[in-house]
């Protein structure tokens, strides 16, 4: 280890020392930051778990994003960014209108615990509530009539009519994270 690597001889043991000194005081710098911000990183996580032994509120957020997946293809061609291909766009409403009606079951009265973001006035206002599942699943049963008739500015608002109707629910419904 002491001989120099350039044929030059050998290096002085202070060198040595203070190479061997140099790297360790490095290491020890950056190790206590890494995880310091390793730490801090997780620290900063605001996710809470589900622990409710039903898990009411993952499973309406799982039957949420369904509903999300099913619905994105469709907004893409309604606005114009993917072509409409009748068979795909029918198949895709079909799958939107089954699945719209799954969320509404784990709105139980015992699932307003964290990590839900629903207001108090899904239970305070069950009418409104219900009213709001009504009315989307209505938009929904009106895209999935006209998903197949190739008329595409219908076929627009149909998809611009059910968007606006889960926003509404958010909005009144809904808690920003």
């Amino acid at each position: 280890m002491r001989r120099c690597l350039a044929g030059i001889g050998h290096f002085p043991p202070f060198f040595l020392f203070a190479t061997t000194h140099i790297t360790m005081r490095i290491a020890l710098t950056l190790k206590p930051g890494l995880l310091a911000a390793a730490l801090l990183l997780g620290a900063c996580n605001d996710r809470v778990k589900d622990t409710h032994p039903q898990r009411w509120v993952s499973q309406r957020q799982a039957a949420f994003k369904q509903l999300t997946k099913a619905l994105e293809p469709m907004g893409l061609v309604a606005r114009e960014r993917q072509d409409y291909n009748k068979a795909e766009f029918q198949s895709q409403a079909l799958e939107l209108q089954e699945l719209s009606g799954k969320p509404w079951a784990y709105f139980t009265p015992d699932s307003n615990y964290p990590p839900t973001r629903a207001k108090p006035s899904v239970w305070q206002d069950a009418a409104g509530f219900k009213q709001a599942q009504d009315s989307y699943q209505a938009r929904v049963a009106q895209l999935a009539k006209v998903a197949g008739s190739a008329d595409v500015p219908a076929i627009r608002s149909a998809v611009d009519a059910v968007e606006k109707s889960c926003k509404a629910c958010h909005d009144q419904f809904r808690n920003e994270r």
